[in-house]
């Protein structure tokens, strides 16, 4: 049996730890400032700098009980899957939001139920079995460990009311002194997420620093004169940043309508080609997706766009992925893969289409599909009931239930990426690398096409349902295979795809047929990152840190959505506070309304995308970029 450890009365004693201070009396700590805290003192006790990445299992786990949690090996396994290469420190403060420390009363709760005398104590003869017997089962040396604790072990038995003080006393400890080690040093203390702690606690608070022209127009003052002191306060928690600047956007209603993408007059005569693909919601929070390498012959005017496929859903069921906003990002192969030029994007839109249209000389493409991560996130409301899959008739032969038949039928539609009713190899096979991590080489699609439906060599829709079958044969009706499966492909134990989008992208070209064949099925970064810093440095207003010049942030407002990008010309790292408090009727790709990042040298990077929460209502983006160290 694994116990999480961590408690609320740990996160108490940490703020009344920190309430001791004169400084937070006068400036106390918010709820999220003291969170950002203590992940950062956990994660800078194991490694140097919170740009480092966790590179192993042992990593992670070590980080999380510095961070107050004693993770099962279950636990690890769920954020450290076979495909993690890595997790930064956007990753590990999402594990702990999701790993909720376990309280006094609820530990107390579990061992209760062992206590057959009700008088506090469990037999160590009864304590050895469940912890090596039961649930995440432990060695004999490591339950001899904790029988051999002298203050909680007497006379044959487990005394787990103390053991429970003691260990919520030691995990409070051990949280205290992580934060000690942090305020104590200097350089550390420095790199806060949103601390107030730096300087004497008797020094004057800093003056706020004025805003120039650049930083807020008229129209933006007027779009806060009626919040009275809000804005103050938010001043305020910034006073001791070296500089801040500030950008606010308001946003109206359905503003896509502004700048509309339209179909070119004669597209009815123009070549096309379609390709269809999804973005998966990886366990980390990571998105990854299907990218295309397209070929143009010769100079031709080009019409592409990428919108959510529309799958048939059973009346009255969700379907949440309509709503998750695409993009393409067309970048031209020069020389090699590695040398990329970014040519355009799909920033027009049309309802849930986005678009774009311009020239393209011939020459090899890559499209990268990139969607924002403020829609497409990780499910939150618990799901009470599982759907069935399989079922047997009174004979005993074992059949798919409609339901899960039906569930079959969409993600069929969504891997056959060329649309043409049939699974090729090399389509079944992004599906199988996908569920399984592994391919299918040419015998066993040989095997497959003689026991299963084929047409050209290819797989028909009834043999992908009765390829699934013989799986739940296989398994003689249990259904925890095929249930891996559909969470690998975002469905939930409903059976509604909540945690995939799967998407469309149409070409035109009015001189020659573009060809398409997709390549990659990985993370939306590297060359995605690359290029979106790339457009919004083109294309985003830049402003410069007062007394900073070479940190710039460069903000790009579209019809939909808004983001922002960090640019750092300078020889050193810097850690940069963004505060979105203030902001109306937003949700961005971080989950966070306050967080922090640290900025390499002589690099860029994507801060944060923002989006209306209704795009029915208006919308305003107020966010404080302040400089830390």
């Amino acid at each position: 049996m694994a116990i999480s450890p961590g408690s609320d009365a740990a996160f108490s004693s940490q703020k009344s730890t920190l309430s001791e201070s004169p400084r937070s009396k006068k400036f106390p700590l918010t709820e999220e400032e003291i969170f950002y805290m203590n992940c950062r003192a956990a994660y800078l006790t194991v490694f140097k700098s919170s740009l480092d990445n966790i590179i192993s299992k042992d990593q992670l786990c070590l980080a999380l009980q510095h961070a107050g949690r004693n993770p099962s090996q279950k636990t690890i396994t769920k954020y450290w899957t076979p495909q993690t290469a890595k997790l930064n420190f956007d990753d590990f403060c999402l594990i702990l939001r999701k790993e909720k420390p376990t309280s006094k009363a609820e530990l107390l709760k579990s061992f209760k139920q062992l206590d057959v005398n009700d008088d506090g104590s469990i037999l160590h003869t009864d304590l050895y079995k469940l912890l090596t017997k039961r649930g995440e089962k432990m060695t004999r040396e490591e339950v001899n460990a904790i029988i051999n604790l002298a203050d909680v072990n007497a006379d044959g038995k487990f005394d787990y009311i103390k053991f429970c003080k003691l260990y919520m006393t030691t995990n409070e400890q051990c949280l205290k002194t992580t934060l000690e080690k942090l305020e104590v040093d200097s350089k550390l203390r420095r790199q806060q997420f949103g601390s107030h702690m730096e300087g004497s606690p008797e020094r004057d608070p800093s003056p706020v620093p004025k805003p120039s022209p650049r930083i807020i127009r008229k129209t933006d003052q007027e779009s806060f004169s009626n919040k009275g002191d809000t804005r103050s306060s938010l001043l305020t928690t910034t006073r001791e940043f070296r500089t801040s600047v500030s950008f606010t956007i308001t946003m109206g209603a359905n503003s896509n309508q502004n700048s509309k993408l339209t179909l070119p007059n004669s597209i009815k005569e123009w070549r096309c080609v379609q390709s269809k693909g999804c973005f998966f919601l990886e366990e980390d929070g990571e998105i990854i997706s299907h990218q295309y390498r397209m070929q143009i012959a010769q100079r031709s005017l080009v019409y592409l766009t990428i919108k959510p496929l529309n799958l048939s859903q059973a009346e009255g069921k969700p379907s949440p992925w309509l709503s998750v906003d695409t993009a393409l990002y067309i970048l031209k192969e020069n020389e090699s893969q590695a040398n990329l030029q970014l040519m355009c994007f799909t920033e027009l839109r049309n309802r849930e289409m986005f678009g774009w249209t311009g020239e393209l000389g011939p020459g090899i493409y890559w499209l990268i599909p990139s969607t924002t991560g403020c829609r497409l996130k990780k499910e939150i409301k618990p799901i009470t009931e599982e759907a069935q899959l399989v079922y047997r008739d009174e004979t005993g032969e074992l059949f798919l239930t409609k339901e899960f038949r039906s569930t079959l039928s969409d993600i069929f539609e969504v891997i056959d990426l060329d649309g043409n009713g049939l699974l090729s190899l090399e389509e079944y096979n992004f599906f199988e690398l996908r569920t399984s991590g592994e391919k299918c080489d040419e015998d066993a699609w040989a095997v497959c096409r003689e026991n299963f439906d084929t047409k050209k060599n290819e797989l028909t829709r009834q043999g992908f349902m009765n390829l699934n079958l013989m799986e739940a044969y296989d398994g003689e009706g249990d259904p925890r295979d095929l249930w891996v499966t559909l969470h690998s492909m975002g469905y939930n134990k409903a059976l509604e795809l909540t945690e995939a989008c799967p998407f469309v992208i149409d070409i035109y070209a009015d001189k020659c047929k573009p060809r398409i064949k997709t390549v990659h099925m990985e993370a939306c970064s590297g060359q995605l990152e690359k290029a979106i810093c790339k457009s919004v440095l083109n294309k985003g207003d830049a402003k410069v840190m007062d007394g900073y010049e070479n940190i710039i942030v460069h903000t790009y407002k579209c019809d939909t959505w808004i983001t922002s990008v960090i640019e750092n010309k300078s020889d050193n790292k810097v850690i940069i506070h963004i505060n979105n408090e203030l902001s109306k009727n937003c949700v961005n790709n971080r989950g966070l309304d306050i967080f922090a990042v640290e900025v390499a040298p002589k690099s860029t990077m994507v801060c944060q995308h923002v989006m209306p929460l209704n795009e029915r209502q208006e919308w305003i983006y107020y966010c404080v970029y302040s400089l830390i160290s």
